[in-house]
């Protein structure tokens, strides 16, 4: 029989089945002697879903390196600061051209059998999903790089497009996709071969709905229009993601393949970062005391002004922090419940959630007189800026020192959730966006806002504080509340108590809140806008960090601390001692480098994408649907 199955396709259907919970037994045949009769589309679709889960090298190198920290959503020290590796983008590079041929081979063996008559009922969604699925894929890699061939990955080797034009192209890909799918198809045998849904049509159709949401809304500040009516149309569907059930997501599964949880190496420690710190202090007014009934937790709760202890000799001070120089020593008076549900208190063991690799709460402090301040920071609460600390760095064991600084919890670490990629409150909190932004939405923006922190409060498990929550006037250290009607602006500062840590001197102070001079020149911090990005990027915590990070690019929100400058940074000269109390776009990573394979082999498809690019080939250059300045 003709062998009419492509090179490429059968290339990757052998190597890439392994992986996957389809075996070649299932196709009884002589792996060479694959046709079209016998290879089915789904075994691709299901590869591609399942390698872009990130098997654990891969998501070290992506998830948790380039990510988590350009989202600052943990402690850590990379692209943060300019720094990349292209080794590393080489492995995502070749990785996500894995998965998008796995994609593209589902499209072209679906359609070969259409023509020869071989196919299935369900072969036209079959489809329609791997086009949304795809759509998907090369949105992440747009995202990260920038100009990309939308066009590849199909064994030719391609022109590479404009940012602009590959979101145009994305846009127009999910509506038609969507709008092909017949969902009274039955998916009866195939559930197996789609990790995120089992193959529910419906659930397609909601999650490219919500995909075009999401894209458009990303054109918000470059193609106000485009934006307006690609959002308008997706929305008006009421087919989108609504409701946990229809979250698109994967199990995880312990091991060491792509299944494996993409948080789960154990010297990752994924402590918490000054930004969600500051974010989540005082925000919603809900006290600490009526989070918790242990005594060993009740104890240390400290007043609401209360700083803690003062290190100025020993703690940076160069960077827009607002709680830099100071050490709390207990834990917070009040705060947003999703926060101990996201990290432990260090030291609280009896918490089942607790990381058991944070065992050690020793401490030390060389103060400039030469003694050395040892102790314990057992149910304490604190998070440092990234960055520079100079010589102040070696003077202390305390920051970034697993153990010593609230970490990730325990069940995100286990390999036993769904890594999600796009939820229920992403949603709500799009759809609040464009009605603020006066475009048509079935729900007006105060009730998707509220609707979009219920959904997350409902997937943390903290839903009876919601109405107190709601209802909040209170500010977190960056002077942003929760009640949506609530746009008063703080004060410039806001008065606190400390102790000298070298004097024992009690003294006050006036914190400043931090200027955002990225967005509205810093002069607004509680604004409506400012409050639903601050709820989704809490909400992205911990799976959708990319779109953390793309919200901040976007907009310059929420506030993101300065990385500290006690030292020159060599890979981010921008940033220095004259500086660094304002933020700048270039302050901040907005991409990631071509990797030097890609250069090599094909240089005048690089000097195209570099072109378009618009910029450097660096990690500072913007995407053009990114602030520039």
């Amino acid at each position: 029989m003709k062998n009419t199955l492509s090179k490429i396709a059968l290339a990757i259907l052998l190597v890439s089945t392994a992986t996957s919970c389809t075996k070649l037994e299932d196709i009884n045949i002589d792996q060479t002697a694959a046709n079209d009769q016998q290879v089915k589309p789904e075994y691709f679709l299901n590869n591609s879903i399942i390698g872009a889960q990130q098997d654990p090298g891969l998501a070290e190198r992506l998830f948790i390196y380039s990510w988590k920290t350009a989202a600052h959503q943990q402690y850590f020290n990379f692209i943060n600061i300019g720094q990349q590796s292209d080794d590393y983008n080489s492995l995502y590079w070749s990785s996500i051209s894995g998965w998008l041929n796995n994609a593209n081979a589902t499209i072209e063996i679906a359609e070969k059998k259409t023509q020869n008559g071989t196919a299935a009922v369900y072969n036209q969604n079959m489809i329609q999903v791997a086009r949304i699925w795809r759509a998907y894929l090369l949105s992440e890699l747009s995202d990260n790089f920038g100009p990309i061939p939308t066009k590849g990955f199909q064994g030719v080797n391609p022109e590479f497009d404009a940012v602009k034009d590959v979101y145009y192209y994305l846009l127009t890909e999910l509506k038609d996709a969507q709008s092909k799918i017949d969902p009274a198809v039955s998916n009866s045998g195939i559930e197996k071969y789609d990790a995120a849904y089992g193959f529910k049509w419906d659930n397609w159709i909601r999650y490219a709905n919500s995909m075009r949401m999401r894209l458009a809304m990303r054109l918000s500040e470059v193609d106000a229009t485009k934006a307006k009516t690609e959002f308008e149309d997706a929305v008006k569907t009421n087919k989108y993601i609504e409701t946990a059930a229809q979250n698109f997501g994967v199990q995880e599964k312990d091991g060491w393949d792509p299944l494996t949880g993409v948080m789960s190496r154990s010297w990752n420690t994924q402590l918490l970062s000054a930004t969600l710190n500051n974010i989540f202090i005082g925000l919603g007014g809900i006290k600490t005391a009526d989070q918790f009934t242990e005594t060993e937790v009740l104890s240390k709760i400290k007043n609401e002004d209360d700083f803690g202890i003062r290190y100025l000799d020993n703690f940076s001070t160069m960077s827009n922090d607002p709680s830099q120089g100071y050490y709390l020593d207990g834990i917070p008076n009040k705060m947003d419940p999703r926060a101990y549900k996201a990290f432990f208190i260090p030291g609280h063991t009896s918490d089942p959630q607790y990381w058991t690799n944070a065992s050690n709460q020793d401490a030390q402090i060389k103060k400039p007189d030469g003694t050395t301040l040892n102790f314990k920071t057992s149910y304490t609460w604190n998070a440092f800026t990234s960055g520079t600390w100079g010589a102040k760095s070696s003077n202390m064991v305390l920051r970034a020192q697993n153990g010593r600084i609230p970490g990730m919890i325990k069940k995100f670490r286990t390999s036993t959730q769904k890594r999600l990629f796009f939820a229920s409150w992403e949603s709500y909190f799009l759809i609040a966006e464009a009605a603020l932004r006066g475009w048509s939405t079935p729900i007006s923006d105060k009730v998707a806002y509220e609707k979009g922190i219920s959904e997350n409060f409902n997937y943390w498990e903290v839903s009876s504080y919601l109405g107190q929550y709601l209802a909040s006037e209170n500010y977190n250290r960056v002077g942003t509340s929760v009640k949506y009607d609530h746009t008063t602006e703080p004060a410039a500062t806001f008065t606190v108590k400390y102790k000298d840590g070298y004097t024992n001197a009690t003294g006050t102070a006036a914190i400043k809140y931090p200027e955002n001079t990225i967005y509205k020149n810093g002069a607004i911090k509680n604004d409506k806008l400012t409050k639903i990005i601050t709820q989704k990027y809490i909400a992205s915590f911990p799976y959708l960090c990319l779109e953390a990070w793309n919200d901040q690019r976007r907009l310059g929100l929420p506030f993101f601390e300065n990385p500290a400058v006690e030292t020159a940074i060599a890979t981010m000269p921008q940033l220095t001692s004259a500086n660094y109390t304002k933020n700048q776009v270039d302050f901040f990573p907005q991409r990631t480098s071509y990797p030097s394979s890609f250069r090599n082999a094909d240089q005048a498809n690089y000097d195209k994408a570099v072109s378009l690019l618009g910029g450097s080939d660096g990690v500072f250059t913007p995407l053009w649907w990114a602030k520039q300045k």
